[in-house]
């Protein structure tokens, strides 16, 4: 089985520095949907935290060896389905993100964990155990 996927739009940040989880991320940056799927947006708004699924496009070739990696955070070696390394069979990323603000195509948000150019494969709403 052959899956392909085409981005919906990419990530834009002037941030010089990412941290490498979005729970511990207060950087701003935007979402730049493309103009075909702008009437998506129709019902998100500022405030509202979306997850945003992403492709890991700069991380190195995943091999087998990679199964097993050490986290920076950690003294022990852990695999990969337990952590979140970009280095993944499926180099796919998830973050929870807040909007700020919307302005056509574009989505502000705040905590974000994903570089400049980033492609972005989705956008889901945050849902609680309340709303589900």
């Amino acid at each position: 089985m052959k899956i392909e996927l085409t981005p919906i739009g990419f990530v834009r940040t002037k941030a010089k520095s990412i941290p490498r989880h979005w729970t511990v991320s207060d950087v701003e940056g935007e979402i730049v949907i493309n103009e075909e799927y702008k009437e998506g947006l129709r019902d998100i708004k500022a405030g509202q935290h979306i997850v945003v699924i992403f492709y890991f496009h700069q991380s190195p070739q995943f091999t087998h060896e990679l199964l097993v990696q050490k986290p920076h955070h950690s003294k022990e070696s852990k695999g990969v389905f337990s952590i979140c390394s970009p280095v993944r069979p499926n180099p796919i990323g998830m973050s929870v993100v807040e909007v700020t603000g919307i302005d056509g195509c574009t989505l502000h948000i705040k905590g974000l964990d994903m570089l400049d150019g980033t492609p972005v494969i989705d956008i889901k709403p945050m849902v609680t155990m309340k709303e589900a």
